[in-house]
C-alpha cells in the first residue's frame, strides 16, 4: 500500500474509534513514519488524542511525541499515566526535552524534573541554565566522545557497543582527560582507514567549535558556512559539553526566518502559527495594531493643518495616498533585504556605507520613475489650472523614495550595531514615519506655492 493510502486509511479510521478495527489502526499508527503520526495526532479532539497514543508501542510513542507541537504534549502529559509519561521524557533527546520544558507552567517543570533520574535531570536542569537563544540551550549532550591513544577498530568497536543511541555518530570528538576538545574525526575517515592505524595519525587537530553563548542564528551561519551536520559545543575552558546537529539547526533557521518575517509585520513575538487559538492571534496582534494608530496620529497631525489647502485644491485627496503607499512599499523592500542579509552574514555593520551607496544608487534610478509616473498621473486628474501640483507632488515622490531607501538601509545597520535586533524595525513603523515626513512636506510646499501664485 502506498504511504498516502495509509494515510488516507488512518485518518478515516482515527475518525471513527467507536467502530474501527483498533488492532489494524494500531498496525497503521505503528508502521507510518514517525512525524506523519505527529501530525495526525496533533488534529485528533483531545480524547482522540490520548487513544490513539496509547495505541502506539513505548519506543514508537517515544519517538512521535518529539513531533507534537508542544500544547499538544502537555495535553498528553496531562493525560497520561505518570509512568509513561516518566518512560517517555526519560528516553527523549535532553534537547527536546528541554525545549518541552520551556512551554510548560513552572510547576508542571518541576514535577517532571522529580520522574526523571538523577542524571537526566542534572542534564537537563543544566541545558536550561542557558540564555533562550544560545548554542547551550539548543545543544544535546548525546555525543560521541573518544579518548587519545586508541586505534581505528578500538574505535569502532566502542561506537558500535556503546553509542549506537548518541544523537549522531557522523563526526565523533577526542578530549583529554579534564574533556578539553583536542580533535575530531569523521565516521568516513574511520570506515576507510587501517584497522590498527592510530587515532592520533587520522584525527583533524583543527576542529571548528563554538562556545555555550554563541548566538543561535550565529551558530546557523558557521555550519552552512562549513557544510557540518554537528558542530561541537565547549565552555569557557574549552571543554567539550555538548553538540548541535543539523536538524536542530534546520529548527533554528526556521524559527528565526518565522521570527524576522512576523517583526517586520509587527507581530508581536515573531513566534504566532498559522493554526494557533484566535485568543493567542489576538494578543500578538492588537496590541501593535492600536500602538499604530497612536503612531499613525503623527501622519494625521502632518495633515491636519493643512485642511483648508486640500479644499482648495481637491486633487491632493486622490494623490496623497499613492504617495504614502509608494514610498512604504520603497521602504519595506529596503528594509526586508537589509534584514535578511544581517540575519544571514552577508552584510555587517562595517558594509553600512557599501550597502547605502549601492542602495542610493538603484533608489535614484527608482525615484525618478515613481516621480515621473505620479507627475504623469497627476496631470491627467488636476484641472487645467492646478497642473502644477503635478511637478510638486512628481519631485516630493523622488524624494520621499531617496528618504525610505536611506531609513530602510541604515535603521537596521544602527540596531545591529547596538547589538539589538534588526527586525524591531517593522514595515508598519517605518511607512507610518515616511506618511508623516512626505505629507508634511507635500502638503507645506502646495501651501507656499498657493500663497506666491495667489
Amino acid at each position: 500500500m502506498l504511504i498516502q493510502d495509509v494515510r488516507n486509511y488512518c485518518a478515516i479510521n482515527i475518525a471513527n474509534f467507536g467502530v474501527s478495527d483498533l488492532n489494524e489502526l494500531k498496525w497503521d499508527l505503528n508502521h507510518l513514519p514517525a512525524v506523519d503520526v505527529g501530525e495526525y495526532i496533533a488534529n485528533l479532539s483531545r480524547k482522540q488524542r490520548a487513544i490513539a497514543f496509547r495505541l502506539l508501542n513505548k519506543n514508537r510513542a517515544i519517538n512521535v511525541f518529539e513531533y507534537l507541537p508542544p500544547e499538544v504534549q502537555e495535553q498528553l502529559i496531562n493525560s497520561l499515566h505518570d509512568i509513561q509519561v516518566a518512560q517517555i521524557l526519560e528516553a527523549m533527546s535532553p534537547d527536546e526535552r528541554a525545549e518541552l520544558f520551556d512551554e510548560l507552567p513552572a510547576k508542571v517543570v518541576k514535577r517532571l524534573l522529580r520522574s526523571l533520574s538523577p542524571e537526566q535531570r542534572q542534564i537537563t536542569a543544566t541545558i536550561l541554565g542557558y540564555p533562550e537563544g544560545t548554542a547551550g540551550r539548543v545543544m544535546t549532550t548525546q555525543y560521541v566522545r573518544l579518548q587519545e591513544g586508541l586505534t581505528v577498530r578500538e574505535v569502532l568497536n566502542k561506537i558500535r557497543c556503546q553509542d549506537k543511541d548518541k544523537e549522531t555518530i557522523y563526526y565523533a570528538y577526542v578530549t583529554d582527560s579534564n574533556r578539553k576538545l583536542v580533535s575530531v574525526v569523521s565516521l568516513r575517515q574511520l570506515l576507510f582507514s587501517y584497522p590498527e592505524a592510530s587515532l592520533r595519525d587520522i584525527a583533524a587537530a583543527k576542529v571548528i567549535r563554538i562556545t555555550t553563548d554563541t548566538p543561535q542564528r550565529e551558530v546557523a551561519q558557521i555550519m552552512k558556512r562549513y557544510d557540518l551536520i554537528a558542530l561541537p559545543v565547549v565552555d569557557k575552558e574549552d571543554r567539550l559539553v555538548g553538540i548541535v546537529t543539523i536538524d536542530d539547526v534546520v529548527d533554528i533557521i526556521d524559527e528565526e526566518a518565522t521570527e524576522d518575517i512576523q517583526k517586520l509585520a509587527g507581530v508581536s513575538g515573531g513566534d504566532e502559527t498559522a493554526l494557533c487559538s484566535p485568543k493567542v492571534t489576538l494578543r500578538k496582534r492588537l496590541p501593535w495594531l492600536l500602538g499604530n494608530i497612536g503612531l499613525y496620529i503623527a501622519a494625521a497631525s502632518a495633515i491636519a493643518p493643512f485642511q483648508e489647502v486640500i479644499k482648495i485644491v481637491p486633487v491632493l485627496a486622490i494623490i496623497m495616498p499613492i504617495l504614502a503607499n509608494s514610498s512604504g512599499n520603497v521602504a519595506f523592500q529596503v528594509l526586508s533585504v537589509t534584514v535578511r542579509g544581517l540575519g544571514l552574514g552577508e552584510v555587517t555593520p562595517k558594509d553600512t556605507l557599501t550597502l547605502l551607496r549601492k542602495e542610493l544608487t538603484a533608489g535614484l534610478g527608482t525615484a525618478i520613475g515613481l516621480g515621473l509616473a505620479l507627475t504623469t498621473l497627476s496631470m491627467m486628474w488636476s484641472p487645467p489650472d492646478e497642473r502644477w501640483v503635478s511637478f510638486v507632488a512628481g519631485s516630493v515622490m523622488a524624494v520621499n523614495v531617496l528618504i525610505a531607501v536611506t531609513l530602510g538601509t541604515v535603521l537596521p545597520m544602527g540596531l545591529k550595531r547596538l547589538n539589538l535586533d534588526p527586525a524591531l524595525i517593522s514595515g508598519p513603523l517605518m511607512t507610518t514615519t515616511l506618511d508623516a515626513v512626505g505629507f508634511m512636506t507635500f502638503l507645506s510646499l502646495i501651501s507656499f506655492a498657493l500663497q506666491v501664485f495667489s
